[in-house]
């Protein structure tokens, strides 16, 4: 469906009918129909797929064909019908490269298994990390040859859910694979969380030769919000189809309770966090309440719950953290439609990981690192709300 027809077909709801705060339609359709109208890049990267899983969230929860089927066909679009991932080479080494495989997998399984380009395309994802370049423990790099021996927690978003759910459709009883998707998280955990508050840093060297890296643990100086936002939200999907009877299910568990809680004491006032999130550093110049983290800290807490993972006292957590997102970065503009602020651009463990580097980055409007996010947390909180 050509993006023109779609657009017309959704948005016709009168710009005022938009622009009132209890408007008609719920944030998740409303943001995902307006991004629409922004005409967003569609491609292989990570930053198009989150975008495209919330649309895609927003249009099955609220029964939207149209919707729904624009973003099945942005997905399909992204594969030739052998099965061949446009614009991927498969000899590359890079773990953002494989989280558009969750993508492929939701519409393989929704729309009833027979899209074999689809399940083609995953496999090779699949297969991509069978061959993946790893640290001397197991770990992912990153990205090869740029971050050698380096695992973040993002890669751990990027890679881990799609592994998982790969593993669930097609090798359920792969017991090598559920041990090694729970190692990626072993390994983080040993290495990246701070004991006292319970967050983790942004990501480690085994080789502690970066020149970031702590000279025990080989960890990165800062805890990044946005690095744990991916890294908490990949807990909570694993979890959701990690075999139980899985001795890795346990530490998992426990590894998202723990995280949860230092999350929920390093909340500001606000109800959003810090950029950086160390809790000697709240307030410090230059750092600030960013959105994107916001956004994945409060779709964390809301499934957690929804999906029996985490106490429900964190709805508290997650209601405050929404409250100020649809006041301050949720942005009404005068055609009607939404746009998404506060969220910075882009956070890396390329340079020396200071505390200058991070709080310099810029901030970008409608980013759908942050916008995509918010479109999660928007329909678990519209599940909450209906009663779900």
């Amino acid at each position: 469906m050509h993006l023109e027809a779609v657009l017309l077909a959704l948005l016709t709801v009168t710009p005022t009918a938009f622009a009132a705060p209890n408007a008609t339609l719920p944030y998740s359709t409303w943001l995902a129909t307006s991004f629409l109208s922004k005409k967003p890049v569609n491609n292989n990267h990570y930053v198009s797929n989150v975008i495209n899983e919330g649309i895609q969230k927003a249009a099955t929860l609220h029964k939207n064909a149209t919707l729904l089927s624009f973003v099945s066909n942005q997905i399909s679009s992204l594969v030739a019908e052998n099965g061949t991932i446009k614009g991927w080479n498969p000899k590359a080494y890079s773990l953002d490269d494989i989280r558009v495989g969750n993508n492929f997998l939701y519409f393989w399984d929704s729309e009833g298994r027979t899209n074999e380009k689809l399940k083609t395309a995953a496999t090779a994802l699949r297969q991509n990390l069978d061959r993946y370049p790893r640290n001397p423990s197991g770990g992912f790099w990153h990205r090869d040859p740029t971050y050698p021996n380096q695992m973040w927690l993002d890669g751990l978003y990027m890679a881990s859910p799609f592994y998982a759910t790969y593993t669930s459709y097609f090798e359920p009883t792969n017991t090598t694979a559920w041990n090694d998707i729970a190692l990626q998280f072993d390994l983080i955990h040993a290495h990246t969380r701070n004991t006292t508050t319970n967050l983790l840093y942004h990501g480690y060297d085994e080789s502690k030769t970066a020149v970031w890296a702590d000279p025990d643990t080989g960890a990165s100086p800062y805890v990044w919000n946005r690095a744990l936002g991916w890294y908490i939200v990949a807990l909570v999907e694993v979890l959701q189809v990690f075999p139980q009877s899985n001795p890795g299910y346990a530490r998992l568990k426990e590894y998202l309770t723990t995280v949860a809680d230092g999350v929920k004491k390093a909340q500001d006032t606000s109800g959003g966090w810090w950029l950086i999130m160390d809790p000697e550093l709240a307030g410090a110049e230059g750092n600030y309440i960013e959105s994107s983290a916001t956004a994945m800290f409060t779709y964390a807490y809301l499934k957690g719950v929804r999906t029996g993972l985490l106490d429900k006292a964190y709805r508290d957590t997650a209601s405050k953290a929404y409250s100020l997102m649809t006041d301050k970065f949720v942005k009404v503009e005068t055609n009607g439609t939404l746009s998404w602020e506060g969220t910075v651009e882009v956070g890396s463990l390329k340079g020396d990981a200071s505390y200058e580097y991070y709080v310099g980055v810029p901030l970008s409007e409608n980013d759908g690192k942050g916008a995509g996010p918010f479109m999660f947390a928007a329909t678990e909180m519209e599940l909450w709300k209906a009663g779900a």
